[in-house]
């Protein structure tokens, strides 16, 4: 959808039972908040302890299988949200990336700060597949939450 059909929002002529709204997706865009922050604490965990060996075997096994289950989560929000970002979703999305860009410049600060005290190449992964993620899906979660209606064509 080009930027010129975003900005004019949606037709005077549209009729809004034309689009069926999706039920699931605000449960399952909540549910993958709460499993995003679940997610959270694990790099930093693992960069900060010098020994990952004393951590029990379900620790990697609960990190991955918690990964795939938001990676999927992340998948239905996408599906429950397509078609729906408005104008507003994507000034909020703008708004959250400027948010996102300095929790990374905080993240550079800390790795020049704490360079010696953490293990980065065991939380560094961990950190970039969480924040592409969350940059990625943001707009399709806002959409899903805010209950944003699908544009409609004339």
């Amino acid at each position: 959808m080009s930027f010129e059909k975003l900005s004019q929002g949606p037709s005077p002529h549209a009729t809004s039972s034309a689009t069926p709204r999706v039920l699931w997706g605000r449960p399952l865009a909540v549910a993958a908040a709460v499993i995003f922050f679940l997610l959270s604490p694990f790099p930093v965990v693992a960069g900060l302890f010098k020994s990952t060996t004393s951590f029990p075997k379900w620790w990697g096994a609960l990190d991955v299988g918690l990964a795939f289950v938001l990676a999927g989560m992340a998948l239905g929000v996408m599906a429950a949200a397509r078609g729906k970002e408005d104008r507003r979703v994507i000034d909020a999305s703008y708004h959250a990336y400027r948010v996102v860009n300095h929790g990374i410049l905080a993240m550079l600060v800390g790795f020049f700060l704490l360079g010696d005290r953490v293990l980065w190449t065991q939380c560094l992964t961990g950190f970039a597949w969480r924040a592409w993620l969350l940059i990625y899906v943001l707009p399709a979660w806002l959409a899903t939450i805010k209950g944003a209606e699908a544009p409609q064509n004339p």
